[in-house]
């Protein structure tokens, strides 16, 4: 990806944060400069990875497979153990319409997924196989909002603003905005979660993404902060 369109893909995202009364924490405004005169007090952002996260899951093509995130708040594992009390996590993510998040499930991770604004969240489901690499056909039995669901292996729900679904481990999902509808304002509420050992996307394994450097940053992600 470019950073000129990184730069303007939070740009976006903070005028629907605005415009939908979400507040962030004053870090997330932090520009390259803000950063280098912060000391260790924001040690906690930069080794949690909290703030600002974007892929496009190594598609090249952002728009059709990609997902914009922003970590408010999450714990931090260290020999496969919480190294705090903070063992919840919770983050913010911009889903365009037919904006595809690929299939892919957690082995740890339980997480509410949650339509918080905007038009309906497309999520299709299906337990992973034994082989981890491949769908099973086992029926699927949810909780949306803490009403019990039954659907078929590869099944879709639609999330209507307001409605969340329960997704535990090893229960796959998939997800983008409906089509023709509006840009969702999404969320997710979780245990602690590890992006970099509990993720497990199914098919050919995602490259990182790349990012072209054809402009400065306007607004640092994750991954600059090691820069």
């Amino acid at each position: 990806m470019k950073r000129s369109q990184i730069n303007r893909v939070i740009s976006e995202a903070l005028d629907l944060f605005n415009e939908k009364g979400i507040r962030l924490p004053p870090w997330a405004y932090w520009t390259k400069s803000d950063w280098k005169s912060v000391g260790d007090e924001a040690d906690e952002i930069r080794s949690h990875g909290l703030g600002w996260n974007i892929t496009d899951f190594g598609s090249n093509d952002f728009e059709k497979i990609g997902l914009l995130l922003f970590i408010v708040r999450n714990g931090h594992f260290f020999h496969n153990e919480p190294v705090t009390t903070k063992t919840y996590a919770e983050k913010y993510m911009v889903v365009q319409p037919e904006q595809i998040t690929p299939w892919h499930f957690h082995w740890c991770k339980t997480e509410d997924l949650i339509n918080r604004s905007g038009g309906r969240l497309q999520v299709e489901l299906a337990w992973a196989a034994s082989d981890e690499k491949s769908l099973s056909d086992r029926e699927v039995s949810i909780q949306v909002d803490g009403v019990r669901r039954k659907i078929p292996a590869e099944g879709v729900i639609l999330l209507e603003p307001g409605e969340s679904v329960t997704l535990s481990p090893r229960l796959c999902h998939k997800f983008s905005g409906y089509v023709k509808d509006k840009q969702v304002l999404a969320a997710e509420i979780s245990s602690l979660n590890d992006d970099t050992t509990d993720n497990c996307f199914l098919g050919k394994p995602f490259a990182r993404t790349t990012i072209e450097e054809d402009e400065p940053p306007k607004y640092l992600i994750s991954s600059d902060y090691a820069i």
